[in-house]
Formats: C-alpha cells, structure tokens, sequence
C-alpha cells in the first residue's frame, strides 16, 4: 500500500471519504463505507480494513467483534481523490445480515465464481484425501490430474458437437474445476491464466 493519504480530498466530504470496499480476488463489491484520516491511517498501518461509522459518531476495525475482518490488498482512489476503491481479502460476510455483500445476497457472481472456487479447493487440498476428492486428485499429483483434464476436454468437446445445451454446460463446468485443481497442484492460480491473456490483448508491437 503506498497511496499517500496527502492526495487526498477529505475537505470536499466535511472529513469524510467514501469507500467502496471490494473483494480482490472475486471483485465483489462487498459495501461502502466511510473513513476519516485517522481510520485511514489506521488502515494503512494495521493492513486491516478500519472505517468511521457515522451511526456511531467513531472508528471501528471491520470484524473486531464478529471476527469477519478484511485484510488490505490495495487503496485506490479516484482521480479527483475524493473516494477510493479497498480491495480486501475477507475473512468472512461483509454484511450484518450474514451476506458476503450488502449489495443482494449473491456469493461471488459472475466470474467472480470462479476465484470464490479457487477459495474453496486451497480449503479442501488440506483435507484427508480419503475423504475428499479434491485432496486425493491433488494427492495423486499433477500427471494424473493433466490425464483428467484431458478426459474431461474430449467429453466436453463430445458434447459441444452432439449434445445439448444442458450437457455442453455441466461437461465445460467439469473442465474447468479440474483445470483449477491441476493449477493449484502446480502452484499456479487461475490468475496466472489472466496475465497470459492480458498480455495477449495488446495490441502487436509494429515491427517494421
């Protein structure tokens, strides 16, 4: 984090700035909220989310009763420095009401599922491989785990020429969990694949 609190407006909001807090791996918008200097700073020593609560006239560190914190990726603000975007990894729902957003009850939509799905496979590759799935192709290491997703290609390419709608989704859904699974037995993350295509979308260097 080296966002430099002097850039910003806190005049313009009479000492307060909006927050758009977002998750960094799903980029959920999880809610916004407010800092004064002092929470900001606090934020930025403590690497936790901390806020100014207007209801309660004061500042309070996310989760410091429910224990649901948020760990700091990055502050970004806009470019009149009057708001900024929190990225956040969070240890548990953002809203009171139990939600991971206070935006609607939806769990990481979009492709944003597919980050929430990576959360979900670190958590099972440390599980006993007799009972879990995902730990045992894991176990098994990656060679077994490239032959399934070999397998799990040609089914899906089966279904993408002769099957339904239905059939072509649930096969694609299989390649990908266990494309992630080989990735993460790899020590990669989907993200790895996003960097490649990221660079790929620019534009071709004129080599004349």
């Amino acid at each position: 984090m080296t966002l430099d609190p002097e850039t910003l407006d806190f005049a313009k909001g009479d000492g307060l700035i909006p927050v758009v807090v977002q998750d960094a791996d799903t980029l959920q918008v999880l809610t916004l909220a407010y800092m004064d200097r002092a929470a900001l700073d606090e934020t930025i020593a403590s690497g936790e989310a901390t806020f100014f609560s207007r209801s309660r006239g004061g500042r309070w560190r996310k989760g410091e009763t429910s224990g649901n914190r948020q760990t700091v990726v990055s502050i970004t603000p806009d470019c009149d420095g009057d708001a900024i975007v929190l990225a956040v990894r969070p240890m548990g729902p953002a809203c009171h009401l139990g939600t991971t957003s206070c935006f609607g009850d939806a769990d990481a939509p979009g492709l944003g599922r597919i980050a929430a799905l990576e959360r979900t496979i670190a958590v099972r590759a440390s599980e006993d491989p007799s009972v879990s799935y995902t730990a045992r192709m894991i176990a098994e290491g990656p060679k077994r785990l490239a032959q399934k997703v070999g397998e799990e290609g040609v089914e899906t390419a089966l279904a993408g020429v002769a099957g339904p709608d239905t059939e072509l989704a649930s096969e694609a859904a299989d390649l990908i969990y266990h494309l992630l699974v080989l990735l993460r037995s790899r020590h990669l993350s989907f993200q790895a694949v996003l960097d490649v295509l990221a660079e790929r979308a620019r534009p071709a260097k004129d080599t004349r």
